[in-house]
């Protein structure tokens, strides 16, 4: 498996985690102040230039208010095809 932030599947990660922002009617500014890290910490892992390991994930997922499961099933359904 390639380790990149440009392969399909991680830019449709990408895609996934914005999408549940928006729809959560947030911005990156309000993300990273529940996350209490820099807002550069939000645009970088939604603009592809940092990885999200998979306890930062699931914080992310926190501040959406979304549960990871939802966001992994709807991965792995794309990933899966």
């Amino acid at each position: 498996m390639v380790k990149s932030l440009h392969t399909p599947e991680y830019e449709y990660f990408r895609t996934l985690l914005v999408a549940v922002r928006e729809k959560a009617r947030l911005t990156p500014s309000e993300v990273s102040n529940r996350l209490s890290r820099p807002q550069s910490f939000v645009a970088k892992y939604e603009g592809g230039e940092r990885r999200l390991d998979v306890l930062e994930f699931i914080e992310v997922c926190k501040a959406l208010d979304v549960d990871p499961h939802v966001v992994l099933a709807k991965l792995q359904s794309k990933v899966g095809e």
